[in-house]
């Protein structure tokens, strides 16, 4: 994928942006994963990353991320989560080197995250249930434990994204695209509520987020 189309996707919506903003404040859809890079372009130790979503000032402590694996559909590692998201709403962790490190320099928590390739889940979890799941890869012949449909498997170097942090549409196939340039610890929206006011203006606009969207998506797959 072509620099302008990451920047496209990820950075230079501001219609999709502006006409989603109302529905995703009126449709919470709590902590989300936002974006996952399971496979480094060389060594994985270190240098991949899960970031999550939400609310800021909301306790992690208490949620899990587990690997599901594609194989068998048995957790292969569960990760417990610390902290509180920041003001940004964006919470990134970083995976550890082995020493408490991480070459994800702006890490807000060192764990081990080093997920595995697909056919593969990711899956966030608190004490009542899942709270969402990202399945990559093809799961024709594997056990699929995300939503929806599955994301591709990306190649080393490359992460999965959510289009829009904000929202689930409950389809890992159309929530995801692939970067070939990560963007860890960064999203493209705000996470400041909207005034009332504001929020009743772009009502008028709401509707067209996606028919915008899909507008966007083919234009950008053409750069």
């Amino acid at each position: 994928m072509k620099p302008e189309t990451v920047h496209c996707l990820r950075s230079a919506r501001p219609l999709i942006a502006v006409a989603s903003l109302l529905a995703s404040s009126l449709a919470s859809a709590g902590t989300l994963i936002s974006e996952v890079m399971y496979d480094a372009a060389g060594a994985d130790a270190g240098a991949v990353f899960v970031e999550l979503y939400g609310s800021p000032g909301t306790v992690l402590d208490g949620l899990v991320l587990e690997g599901v694996n594609g194989g068998d559909g048995s957790v292969y590692q569960s990760v417990a989560l610390s902290g509180t998201i920041p003001a940004d709403g964006v919470f990134l962790i970083g995976d550890d080197v082995g020493d408490g490190t991480s070459l994800i320099s702006n890490a807000d928590l060192v764990l081990d995250v080093d997920f595995q390739n697909g056919p593969d889940s990711i899956v966030l979890r608190d004490a009542g249930g899942v709270l969402d799941a990202l399945g990559y890869g093809d799961f024709s012949t594997a056990l699929f434990a995300g939503e929806g449909s599955p994301a591709p498997d990306v190649p080393g170097g490359w992460s999965l994204a959510r289009l829009d942090p904000r929202s689930d549409g409950n389809d890992n196939a159309i929530d995801f695209t692939a970067l070939d340039q990560p963007t860890p610890g960064q999203v493209p929206v705000s996470a400041v509520p909207l005034p009332p006011a504001l929020a009743l203006f772009l009502s008028g606009v709401a509707g067209l987020s996606g028919i915008a969207r899909r507008s966007r998506h083919t234009a950008c797959r053409a750069v």
